[in-house]
């Protein structure tokens, strides 16, 4: 089955964590997070963008630290109009973007961009509180829960 992620191809790292049961490979990672991504996990100014027909859409950093998480590796930025960051990952040389989709046919640069910290991007508690919200879901979803909503 192909992905529609950037860098699905080359994205053959295992886990390094066994914390999520059944995540092996940023594939299984991408799979259940189809099923966890929603509108309280995107970005605030985004919200009101958000569909299910754009999963991705404001979810990147939170997600590119849930995968550092669980796959290791650094995470980086694209710098975008606006002054923010688009975050994605390189772990053992493979680039991969799991939000990607969220761009459409613009084709980002994933060359030469700044690492991007945790603590830089959880200094905004709206941010850690998504994360920490995707990565309950995340969970939950796992042992078997179907999310039926994305309530907090």
């Amino acid at each position: 089955m192909g992905y529609r992620f950037y860098g699905w191809e080359t994205a053959v790292v295992p886990a390094k964590t066994k914390g999520y049961k059944g995540i092996e490979t940023p594939q299984d990672l991408y799979d259940a997070l189809t099923k966890v991504w929603c509108e309280y996990t995107c970005a605030p100014r985004l919200r009101n963008e958000w569909s299910e027909d754009n999963i991705t859409l404001g979810q990147c950093s939170i997600t590119a630290f849930l995968v550092q998480d669980i796959f290791g590796g650094e995470v980086y930025g694209i710098q975008r109009p606006g002054g923010n960051y688009h975050c994605y990952n390189v772990v053992d040389g493979a680039v991969f973007d799991l939000t990607s989709e969220q761009f459409g046919d613009e084709v980002l640069s994933y060359e030469d961009n700044p690492i991007q910290t945790r603590e830089e991007h959880f200094a905004k508690e709206e941010k850690r509180q998504r994360y920490e919200f995707l990565c309950v879901s995340l969970t939950k979803y796992l042992e078997g829960h179907i999310p039926t909503s994305c309530k907090k």
